[in-house]
């Protein structure tokens, strides 16, 4: 894994990144970076954090809106790991318990 220097509304951050991950990661740099100037700039947000916090909410927002790609029908049998991996409603139940008791809204 390799690190790279990324700048997001004007301040630096150093994130790790796996090989040939770099142009899916700065693209994502981009997309926040935009999102988070975008808040800044409408003049209504000040502070640091909550400009973050409402980027992250737009952008899964915009997400959350994408149609779920379909998956091709299967040709054989499911590889040993797709059979072991968790399903959607297991991964947010799990998510939903880790997060449900931190006092905040879900």
């Amino acid at each position: 894994m390799k690190q790279i220097e990324v700048t997001i509304m004007g301040q630096s951050y150093i994130l790790g990144c796996p090989d040939g991950g770099e142009r899916e990661l700065l693209e994502a740099v981009a997309s926040v970076d935009r999102e988070m100037c975008a808040i800044r700039d409408a003049g209504k947000v000040k502070a640091r954090e909550r400009i973050a916090v409402l980027a992250a909410l737009n952008l899964a927002y915009e997400l959350a809106d994408r149609p779920l790609p379909q998956p091709a029908p299967a040709a054989h049998a499911e590889s040993p790991a797709a059979a072991n991996a968790p399903d959607l409603d297991t991964l947010i139940r799990r998510l939903d318990q880790a997060l449900g008791h931190d006092g905040r809204l879900l």
